[in-house]
């Protein structure tokens, strides 16, 4: 594969086979597609359609006993697939980070919201305890949560989903990673807080020229966030495409009936606006 430096994540050939009793199943095949830097690139694609296990690929956390993970990721030139596990870690997280769709589950509930976010810090930097806790404070003011200091001292579950989502953005933000997944982020959450999650991962990435890999069935998010768009069927990708052309003139068949099965109160142009649809 040749590394092209004009994209911060490049994937090429990508296969995940998962080992079942019945013998090896493919779950993606033949995945192709590249991130510049600052940009943000939708995956869409019905539910079961590959694009969480892509996700999950990239980020090497699938079980490494039971699937299996061929082709190429590269992230800024270096090769990532194959890692070893303690390696990846002290990529994960800095350099790349993932922002789940369930933002209960990225928390473990009997630690407190703070503990996790300082080690968090401290894992991936060389700051004192005292210093990895004022980021933090930091960080949660900038994704406008009232009382960061209050809910450094609170458990996840004293959070609502929309504040638990806020500070997964938070925790990914202050280390300023070159790639953010967001994994679904709106799913689940009243429209205000949507509104906020998208406000906070735009300014991600105009502030910080933040990368975003966007997965999401809402079309609606994807039109306003996205400059380009991949559509994913079957484990397959069937087409991509600019944000505008996608919407306009869809190629393929699939696409065309994602489209089609959009609420009638959805408009067909993409507005690039904040305007929940």
């Amino acid at each position: 594969m040749i590394i092209d430096p004009r994209y911060v994540l490049q994937v090429s050939g990508l296969h995940v086979t998962v080992n079942t009793a019945q013998g090896t199943v493919p779950l993606v095949q033949d995945i192709h597609f590249e991130l510049k830097p600052g940009r943000v690139l939708g995956l869409v694609g019905e539910s079961g359609s590959g694009k969480t296990i892509t996700s999950l690929s990239l980020m090497q956390l699938l079980d490494r006993k039971t699937t299996r993970v061929e082709g190429s990721i590269r992230l800024n030139g270096r090769e990532l697939n194959g890692l070893k596990a303690d390696t990846m870690r002290s990529i994960r997280g800095k350099e790349i980070a993932f922002i789940m769709q369930n933002p209960m589950n990225a928390f473990t509930p009997v630690i407190k919201i703070g503990d996790q976010f300082i080690e968090t810090i401290r894992t991936h930097t060389s700051l004192t305890k005292k210093q990895a806790f004022e980021l933090a404070v930091t960080s949660l003011e900038d994704v406008n949560l009232p009382d960061p200091a209050g809910i450094m001292k609170q458990y996840p579950f004293q959070l609502s989903g929309g504040m638990l989502q806020r500070v997964m953005i938070a925790i990914t933000i202050c280390l300023r990673p070159s790639v953010i997944i967001a994994d679904e982020p709106t799913t689940a959450l009243d429209v205000t807080n949507q509104l906020q999650v998208l406000r906070q991962l735009e300014r991600i990435r105009s502030e910080y020229g933040t990368s975003i890999l966007l997965i999401s069935h809402d079309l609606g998010v994807i039109s306003e966030m996205a400059d380009e768009v991949v559509v994913m069927q079957h484990g397959r990708i069937v087409e991509k495409a600019d944000v505008y052309q996608l919407f306009d003139h869809p190629q393929h068949e699939y696409t065309k009936k994602l489209l089609n099965a959009r609420p009638a109160l959805q408009i067909n142009q993409p507005t690039k606006e904040f305007v929940m649809l």
